[in-house]
């Protein structure tokens, strides 16, 4: 292999590396507090809290269903490894057989009842390393479908 080849395919290697990490500080993660705030607002209100212990927290509301995007794993309030999405459905009390088939039968969305026998829904999603915004969008649309579906299957009435 000549010189010329070498440089030529040490520079093609180069680039794409360059690429690929260019790519990859369009992530968002768990301080990107705001990014995350702007797309569940695509989704309906929301707002920016903050939990007991300092963490962020977005309050939102899917067509009259209040939920929490709780952020966790994070150190001195930032820097948080993931996302806990819930949504609680106080005085509603389902039966196991209710929550059991649920659980059985979608995928996305792990229900139970709290420890009041209260219907809860959540999902968690990891930022560790950061996800496209376009993922995460697509991610919050689930999540907006899980908690539709879910009042639905609890008997939920708005």
């Amino acid at each position: 292999m000549t010189l010329k080849a070498l440089i030529l395919g040490a520079t093609l290697t180069l680039g794409t590396a360059c690429s690929a990490f260019a790519a990859r500080s369009d992530l968002i993660d768990g301080n990107d507090v705001n990014a995350i705030l702007e797309l569940a607002r695509g989704y309906g209100e929301a707002k920016l809290e903050k939990q007991d212990n300092g963490d962020p927290k977005i309050k939102g509301d899917l067509d009259g269903i209040t939920y929490a995007i709780y952020f966790m794993n994070c150190t001195d309030n930032k820097d948080c490894e993931d996302l806990n999405f819930y949504a609680g459905f106080l005085d509603l009390k389902p039966e196991m057989d209710v929550i059991n088939s649920w659980n059985r039968d979608k995928r996305f969305g792990k229900a139970y009842l709290d420890s009041d026998g209260d219907a809860v829904v959540e999902m968690d999603l990891n930022l560790e390393h950061g996800i496209s915004s376009d993922n995460l969008d697509a991610d919050i649309s689930v999540w907006s479908l899980v908690v539709e579906q879910y009042a639905e299957h609890i008997g939920y009435e708005k």
